[in-house]
């Protein structure tokens, strides 16, 4: 269990010492109070990652301050409550205001360290769920005017209309997640929650993560009403896989329980590689896999669609300026024209990062080529480079994709020695000039931004 800022509200000396003692000896930093005004006080100050808080206390009992606290919409940490005098009825009371769990005393040392690192994973996730929700740019349509991004787009208004489950299949980078809130926000879900769970190769310990330690309080019932979203099945182990599949077929958030809330959860899973090759090779459950692919949706990686990439460079340029507050500065043409070049293996994570990186580090008001190729050039995401150029090692790519990226690159080098002029280009590369403007809007070559940057 990771260390953490815990609060203890008890108004017995003796429990607030015992469980402070026990915390302490496992690393955290514990916070006492006795009362529900000390712990208003103390809960404003210090931020706790975590509250264990007693239902008896003699000025505002547990619930009511529970209450108190969702009301306000400042239920921003697990909450797991504890009493010596527990029902059935406050206990069920507690789950629904939004605690975490409910823990009997006299208190089980055991118990009690179980289900606070339960807790504090939960919190875990939360928080990173927030934080990557503040960096995603807004939810919007896929970037770009290229034909591969119009399909996508008809594709995803037509998913977002129905219900079923979605798989969305791409390299890692090029925008699963994005995809799913998109699907999200158009749906008729969109009021509800969506909530990205990560995949574990671990069963046991998945399930928990998505049932929760007593069953309909984990992330599955914070998903209800809205979307659950499985960021890569193909990492699920055998036993995760029977879980999940378990679940989707019973129609319930704990397959293990009659009378469980009934699911009412849309599931988009992501999968970063073809599902239909693993359920062949007997690496993953055929019937989980039929469950999942009720609505597939394949996401172009960047290097297929290098035309959009000045709309995305100018998104992008624009988003982080407003969003943190940095220097607006416009790309060059011959700047754009090296990042349509350039073969993308991180997609649009990798150029996402990319512009990042140049708008904070760069000085000059516009990014230049050079500066380009020198952000490329640090990257140890990329393909390997040839020492005298900048051709990627060919060798390391399927026989379509080398092809292609030997087209564009020798015909921008030759279009950038007739400063762009596509008769002239047809003349030194003996093509038909009908056929070599086919040819360059199929590798995204613009012929104009390539005489501009010469």
């Amino acid at each position: 269990m990771s260390t953490a800022r815990i609060l203890v509200v008890d108004d017995e000396p003796d429990i607030r010492e015992l469980i402070s003692d026990i915390l302490g000896d496992e690393g955290h930093e514990v916070l006492v109070a006795a009362n529900a005004a000390e712990a208003r006080e103390m809960r404003g100050q210090h931020q706790p990652e975590l509250i264990l808080l007693d239902v008896w206390m003699p000025d505002t009992d547990g619930v009511s301050l529970l209450r108190e606290w969702r009301d306000a919409g400042a239920l921003d940490c697990p909450v797991v409550m504890i009493s010596g005098h527990g029902s059935v009825e406050t206990a069920v009371e507690a789950i629904r205001l939004g605690a975490f769990d409910f823990i009997e005393k006299p208190l089980s040392m055991a118990k009690l360290t179980v289900t606070l690192g339960n807790a504090l994973e939960a919190g875990r996730l939360r928080r990173e769920n927030e934080g990557l929700r503040r960096q995603l740019p807004p939810v919007l349509e896929p970037v770009g005017r290229s034909a591969a991004v119009k399909t996508l787009r008809s594709r995803l208004e037509r998913v977002a209309a129905h219900d079923a489950p979605v798989l969305i299949t791409a390299e890692p980078g090029a925008g699963k997640e994005q995809a799913a809130r998109w699907i999200h926000a158009g749906s008729r879900r969109s009021a509800g929650p969506f909530i990205a769970a990560p995949t574990r190769d671990e069963g046991p310990g998945w399930a928990r993560l998505l049932l929760g330690e007593r069953g309909d309080n984990g992330l599955l019932a914070e998903a209800q009403g809205g979307v659950l979203y499985l960021d890569d099945v193909t990492r699920l182990d055998t036993e995760a896989q029977r879980v999940l599949l378990k679940i989707l077929e019973c129609g319930r958030i704990d397959p293990e329980r009659a009378d469980s809330t009934a699911l009412d959860v849309r599931l988009i899973a992501g999968a970063g590689s073809r599902l239909d090759r693993l359920v062949r090779d007997g690496r993953f459950d055929e019937g989980l896999y039929f469950q999942l692919n009720v609505l597939p949706l394949e996401i172009p990686p960047l290097r297929d669609r290098p035309e959009d990439i000045p709309d995305l460079v100018r998104f992008y340029a624009e988003y982080f300026p407003s969003r943190d507050g940095l220097r607006y500065r416009p790309f060059s043409i011959a700047a754009l024209n090296r990042l349509r070049q350039y073969h993308w293996p991180g997609n649009l994570r990798e150029l996402r990062n990319l512009i990042q990186r140049l708008l904070i580090l760069g000085r000059d008001d516009e990014v230049g080529a050079a500066e380009v190729e020198e952000a490329l050039s640090d990257s140890d995401t990329g393909p390997r480079q040839r020492a005298g150029g900048d051709v990627p090692e060919l060798f390391d790519m399927p026989l379509r994709e080398a092809r292609e990226a030997f087209e564009r690159q020798y015909l921008t080098h030759q279009l950038g020695a007739v400063e762009g002029s596509v008769g002239k280009l047809a003349e030194v590369v003996e093509m038909e000039r009908t056929h070599l403007y086919r040819k360059l809007r199929q590798l995204g070559i613009d012929p104009k931004a390539v005489g501009q940057g010469n």
